[in-house]
């Protein structure tokens, strides 16, 4: 994956395998540290101990349609080529949350990518599921959280064309639901 939004996605699409009604995504991007922390949270099913200990193995996985599972162990990897670190905090019955931690500034770290393709992404395949999406840029923050979004909605499906093109727009310019 040549993108953080990437893995992103990936982790979210964990979360929705295990359950989870609600995802939470949140980035912090602070120049002054200089890291960028990213955290994902779920309150899906959550992994047993056994299950917790083998995750970062690329030769694991819980999936039946395949025998390797690259995603959270190319995440650390990325996190850990910019002198950061992955850390997975699970229960069974009380959700998961993976935090990465990256080297803002380190030549190694890739480019946060494209968040808006990666919530709409996640909405279109899963309209179900409730996102909270929140970016920390220095003082500068931007949420969008789509209970908001369903609040105004009415009878309109939030992955109707109209809606995820609002939505879409609404994440790139970092504008809030007036």
């Amino acid at each position: 994956m040549k993108e953080l939004a990437l893995h992103i996605l990936d982790v979210a699409e964990n979360s929705v395998r295990a359950g989870a009604s609600c995802i939470e995504i949140i980035v912090e991007e602070d120049r002054i540290s200089d890291k960028i922390v990213i955290e994902i949270r779920d309150d899906g099913s959550g992994m047993d101990d056994d299950t917790l200990s083998r995750v970062l193995d690329p030769f694991f996985t819980t999936k039946d349609v395949r025998r390797v599972g690259m995603g959270l162990s190319l995440f650390r990897r990325a996190a850990e080529n910019t002198g950061g670190y992955l850390s997975i905090d699970s229960r069974q019955g009380s959700g998961t949350t993976v935090k990465a931690v990256f080297g803002h500034s380190h030549i190694d770290r890739q480019p946060m990518g494209d968040m808006a393709s990666t919530v709409t992404s996640l909405l279109l395949s899963h309209g179900e599921i409730d996102i909270f999406y929140k970016h920390i840029i220095g003082s500068d923050e931007f949420v969008f959280d789509t209970r908001d979004i369903r609040s105004v909605l009415e009878d309109t499906p939030i992955t109707s064309p109209e809606v995820i093109r609002f939505i879409s727009t609404m994440i790139r310019e970092r504008k809030t639901l007036e």
